[in-house]
């Protein structure tokens, strides 16, 4: 992909922005412009006009995500540059608001949006290539651990194939939300896709024991979104 801080610097640029600095680098990079302004750098197949389209279609149907303050723009090889208004958090996250918006989210028609991925269709869900590339970097115990893990449910892509397919955020955990005075806000949209229901449960189900979160998010994320999965 492109430099995202010179795309970041350009767009700042152009739209008259304060230069940017870098927060943060997952999936997209995040740039602080200024107090009020936070540009994203990303990569995905959609394009400027659905990516507006998408979010335009969550806001009306109440899901709260961040807020354009300018025209996403297509800067070329797929790279998107996005200015969104910074949200500061306030107080603490509303896992049973959470679990609202998702259950609104899962009960959308994926017509709202352009055709979505297959939530298996990610690169980084190609475990094979994954193990093999990792393979000379880590010693034969390790590389052992994670084959066994793997093997120890070889059916599951057979399993995830069979279940109804719903439209899902794709990464729903704490670092994708932000709490505010108006309800939680729900971030980084770019793993969007179609699948199993449980594909936006299953981090929250382990994140209290596996990852330190607050004890009974899940909980209360099943009592907003109605059932657990």
């Amino acid at each position: 992909m492109s430099d995202p801080y010179e795309v970041a610097r350009a767009a700042a640029d152009a739209w008259g922005l304060p230069a940017p600095t870098h927060l943060r680098t997952g999936m997209s990079s995040l740039f602080s412009c200024g107090e009020k302004v936070v540009l994203r750098v990303a990569r995905n197949g959609y394009g400027a006009s659905a990516e507006h389209t998408f979010l335009e279609a969550m806001a009306s149907a109440g899901v709260r995500t961040p807020r354009l303050v300018r025209d996403v723009v297509d800067v070329g090889d797929g790279v998107l540059v996005s200015a969104i208004e910074r949200v500061e958090p306030e107080g603490d996250i509303d896992w049973r608001a959470v679990g609202e918006m998702v259950r609104l989210v899962h009960s959308l028609d994926a017509a709202v949006t352009s055709p979505l991925p297959w939530c298996l269709d990610f690169p980084h869900w190609d475990i094979e290539a994954g193990l093999a590339d990792i393979a000379s970097a880590i010693d034969h115990d390790a590389l052992a651990g994670l084959r066994s893990a793997v093997d120890r449910w070889p059916d599951w892509r057979n399993a995830l194939a069979a279940a109804s397919r719903v439209l899902s955020h794709g990464d729903v955990h704490p670092g994708n939300v932000v709490p505010t005075a108006a309800g939680p806000v729900l971030l980084d949209w770019d793993l969007r896709c179609m699948a199993p229901a449980g594909w936006d449960h299953a981090a929250l189900l382990t994140w209290s024991t596996r990852w330190n979160g607050t004890a009974g998010m899940y909980e209360a994320f099943v009592d907003g979104y109605g059932v657990s999965l």
